[in-house]
């Protein structure tokens, strides 16, 4: 039998190396969920930069991903190898069809922000509906098998199509960088953020630059979708949730570069699962909006913004 000291000894170091793996968990978690953010975070950054537009849609366009791969792969029969790439060219090409035929009318019309804004929350609620009303509001999943305790890490364990999450977001976030930055289309996409007017006086077409934002951000929210589909779960409804936290990374990171919305989504996927470490999941949203408001109030431009100075006269 244990002395008294001994005992105590024993039971805290086992308590403290309980307390430590569940705290490594839910940072592994947390960068998880942040991958995730990540990719839908920069396909709407990217949309509201260059088009100046709130895309509502963009939350359908996530939800479209998840759904086309279970359309291709459970009903029709397709291997995931062919129903992956097919649901993503798929959801990109919707995403690029409803600016051609919607959001560009609209604009050239003189539609003001708000129409635009109201216009994309209307075709938000017509493809969840229209989900809904095709697949049933059950709960749908993508995984394949069993659920596995997955790959051991600094004594968290994390599953292989999380880590492949990982590695997707961080490859994808490196690769639209250098695509700005390096390619002809890329720069367009830059100028056309910084001032459409100007861009089209200097000979880009501004239409056609608008289009590339749509898909390149679509195909993000697909491939985000498609790979929460195969982590948790499905439903109608998954593309709202995403949109939010999104759009709060963006803010928080600050609009102005890809570096502050990756700065934005680690924060809140880490905030999101340390904050819940000993409460209800349901607390997630609260969190993720009480930041928000933090930012607003102390720091509206976000981590890489720049302050604005008022001019004095």
């Amino acid at each position: 039998m244990l002395p008294n000291a001994s005992l105590v000894k024993w039971i805290t170091d086992k308590l403290g190396n309980r307390v430590n793996v569940v705290i490594q968990q839910v940072i592994v978690n947390g960068i998880v969920a942040a991958s995730t953010i990540l990719l839908v975070a920069l396909g709407f950054w990217l949309v509201f930069r260059v088009a100046g537009l709130f895309h509502f849609a963009h939350g359908a366009v996530f939800t479209l991903g998840a759904y086309l791969t279970f359309l291709f792969h459970a009903w029709i029969g397709f291997s995931l190898v062919i129903s992956i790439p097919l649901a993503i060219i798929s959801a990109t090409l919707i995403g690029c069809l409803l600016e051609l035929a919607i959001y560009r009318p609209i604009r050239h019309k003189g539609g003001s922000a708000l129409v635009l804004l109201l216009a994309s929350l209307g075709v938000y609620v017509v493809i969840q509906n229209l989900v809904s009303m095709v697949f049933g509001d059950d709960t749908e999943s993508l995984r394949l098998g069993a659920v596995l305790k997955g790959i051991p890490i600094a004594g968290a364990r994390i599953t292989c199509i999380q880590v492949m999450t990982i590695c997707v977001s961080g490859a994808l976030l490196t690769a639209l960088e250098v695509f700005l930055r390096k390619t002809k289309i890329g720069k367009a996409l830059r100028a056309v953020a910084n001032d459409i007017e100007l861009a089209n006086v200097s000979g880009i077409e501004g239409d056609r630059i608008v289009l590339w934002a749509f898909g390149i951000g679509s195909a993000l929210a697909s491939l985000a979708g498609i790979l929460v589909a195969f982590d948790i779960d499905m439903t109608p409804t998954m593309g709202m949730n995403a949109l939010m936290v999104g759009i709060v990374a963006v803010i928080v990171g600050g609009e102005g570069n890809i570096a502050g919305v990756a700065l934005g989504a680690l924060l809140l996927g880490l905030a999101r699962h340390l904050g819940v470490w000993n409460i209800s999941s349901q607390w997630q949203d609260a969190i993720t909006f009480v930041i928000l408001l933090a930012f607003l109030l102390v720091r509206p431009e976000g981590f890489t913004g720049k302050r604005v100075r008022n001019a004095v006269v």
